[in-house]
């Protein structure tokens, strides 16, 4: 028997206060075929967490084609550091040759990101999910004023689905982590990260489409800055995304983070 919407409504209540390591100790005691989507951002702590909780931990990274030489370069660290195999997760070659004939490599400037997003990583997601029965990620509130605030630390995905078609669990065991915490984590563990983080970048998506922030911008400002802020999701977490509700700008002094605790 499988898990049911119930249990993990019970897990999302229960598990609201644990650590991040609980969550995930959850997870793997309820969910075999279970793996880590891991961007090459700070999510990297949860490498470390599952690396410290299985012995053969299932980790995967979207590789959209598009990302910067030192995110790739990260991502073999990565691999290397824990002794993991890290799969990565490529477009479907006939659909992305496709939409870059007709379209061109930088459509998303003028008409927007979904529809590159969708065919670089939505696509290849969906295809790789359709493989599991649950997922973790590494979403945390403080990432979003209002797209991501009530994320749950366990939930039925909304937006798609597992094996044959299935229900497919979502873990997000830093939800109520903040970006500071993150970053103490990685201080106190040693744990390798980006280097674009020592270069003003927080928010790391692919090169056109990640930039910079400034201090006091919100760390999401660094993403499709040409676009409003509550279209700067990309799909992955589509689910996030509430009626749109009339907003109070906040201003987050978040930068840089890292230098203060390297």
């Amino acid at each position: 028997m499988g898990v049911t919407p119930e249990q993990v409504k019970s897990w999302a209540r229960d598990y609201d206060s644990h650590t991040p390591q609980a969550i995930l100790e959850c997870a793997l005691a309820h969910c075999d075929n279970i793996a880590l989507s891991f961007s090459g951002a700070e999510d990297v702590v949860l490498v470390d967490m599952l690396c410290k909780l299985s012995k053969k931990p299932n980790i995967f990274s979207l590789d959209t084609g598009r990302l910067h030489p030192e995110t790739y370069q990260f991502l073999d660290t990565v691999r290397k550091h824990y002794g993991i195999s890290l799969h990565l997760v490529s477009p479907d070659t006939q659909q992305l040759e496709a939409f870059t004939q007709q379209k061109g490599l930088f459509s998303f400037y003028e008409d927007g990101h979904k529809e590159c997003c969708t065919v670089r990583k939505v696509a290849p997601l969906k295809r790789k999910l359709s493989t599991l029965s649950a997922w973790i990620t590494g979403q945390r509130k403080d990432q979003s004023d209002d797209t991501r605030a009530q994320l749950a630390v366990a939930e039925v995905d909304s937006v798609f689905t597992g094996v044959e078609g299935g229900q497919l669990v979502k873990f997000n065991p830093l939800a109520n982590w903040s970006s500071a915490q993150v970053w103490q984590y990685i201080r106190d563990n040693n744990v390798p990260f980006n280097p674009l983080h020592q270069k003003g970048f927080i928010s790391i998506g692919c090169e056109p489409c990640t930039r910079p922030v400034l201090p006091n911008q919100h760390e999401r400002e660094g993403r499709w800055w040409w676009e409003q802020a509550d279209k700067k999701e990309c799909g992955l977490h589509a689910g996030n995304i509430a009626p749109e509700q009339p907003k109070t700008v906040v201003f987050h002094v978040n930068y840089p983070v890292y230098n203060a605790l390297i």
